[in-house]
């Protein structure tokens, strides 16, 4: 699910060290940079000045090389695309991260009515989105209603000790709306690991932050809507991350038209159609970056006027989008006010 990147208020950190013999003492904060999943990612760490970014850098690619080793479609000797390519009937065995995937997938496709749903892969590349196809495309009705009963997230069987899936003949799992942000979770908690005290993690678009910069700031990020949405400057949105995560989905990425109509990546599992009128951009706060990733594709999916109320009675702290006659409307949730107002 590519998305915007917020911002980090303020700019880049600094990367040249003091000249004071004490200061360079002192914890700075120190950016690193690289790509993956079709995209890109960037962690700013603080750290003292003997810090060995080289290695820092190859422990967060390795964990970011992890994620797509095992949730890839776009990878054919993936763990997902094993299973994909598996025969029907047989079980796949899986790694305890991509159990652990699916368990949040499955839980939030049962929550939203089926408005997230990771077994959408014949779905995505229907509609062209996928990696075996390649520019968008409008499907005949007849591929549709072939791939109708194979977009079923109930069919997914699960078995535990040793991790393993069943496939039941036609499924194929898409973790694309999730997977970034459990990859995001993944570095965090390797970097908690190493002693680092306070980091921002970003791929694609998808954050986390945790501990405070050198000067006693929490990590903010400017949460954006789409480049041509036309909002006053004073409702830009502000986000302190503490010990929290904020992913943003909507259906300004990844579309493409045909006879004058705009077709967003964004697919509704239960119509098997593109959202009609899906949001400019949703945005959602959660204590973790996996169900922040899923929850705002979910929330996309259901349209802005059902979202937000779907969001404030489950008090997701969300913040919906939608584009105007007079420009951006913004909507949010109590939760999400309640972040704006910490």
């Amino acid at each position: 699910m590519p998305s915007p990147a917020p911002q980090v208020a303020g700019g880049p950190p600094s990367m040249s060290r003091p000249t004071d013999p004490t200061a360079q003492r002192l914890d700075a904060v120190h950016a690193l940079h690289g790509e993956t999943m079709g995209t890109s990612w960037s962690v700013k760490v603080v750290a003292g000045a003997g810090v060995d970014l080289h290695r820092l850098h190859a422990v967060i690619q390795a964990q970011l090389d992890r994620v797509v080793a095992q949730m890839s479609t776009w990878e054919p000797d993936s763990d997902i695309s094993r299973f994909n390519q598996a025969d029907a009937g047989s079980q796949v065995a899986v790694p305890a991260e991509f159990l652990q995937v699916l368990d949040c997938a499955l839980q939030t496709a049962r929550e939203s009515g089926g408005c997230f749903d990771p077994t959408i892969g014949p779905l995505v590349d229907a509609w062209g989105f996928g990696p075996a196809q390649g520019a968008g495309r409008i499907p005949d009705q007849a591929t549709l209603d072939r791939v109708r009963d194979c977009v079923a997230w109930q069919r997914i069987e699960v078995f535990r000790e040793p991790a393993r899936l069943r496939q039941s003949g036609g499924l194929h799992l898409d973790f694309s709306a999730i997977a970034k942000g459990y990859a995001v979770d993944l570095v965090a908690a390797q970097l908690r690991r190493m002693g680092v005290a306070a980091a921002l993690i970003e791929v694609g678009g998808e954050l986390y932050g945790y501990g405070r910069k050198p000067d006693g700031q929490p990590w903010q990020v400017l949460v954006e809507t789409w480049p041509e949405a036309d909002v006053d400057p004073e409702d830009a949105c502000i986000l302190s991350l503490h010990d929290l995560a904020v992913a943003t989905s909507g259906d300004r990425w990844h579309a493409f038209e045909q006879g004058g109509v705009r077709y967003s990546h964004t697919l509704d599992p239960r119509s098997c159609r593109p959202v009609a009128h899906a949001p400019g951009a949703v945005t959602v706060i959660a204590g973790d970056a996996m169900h922040a990733d899923a929850w705002a594709t979910a929330l996309t999916v259901m349209g802005a006027d059902e979202a937000l109320r779907f969001a404030q009675r489950r008090g997701i702290a969300a913040r919906i989008v939608r584009r105007g006659s007079a420009g951006a409307v913004v909507t949010m949730t109590d939760a999400f006010k309640a972040h704006l107002e910490a």
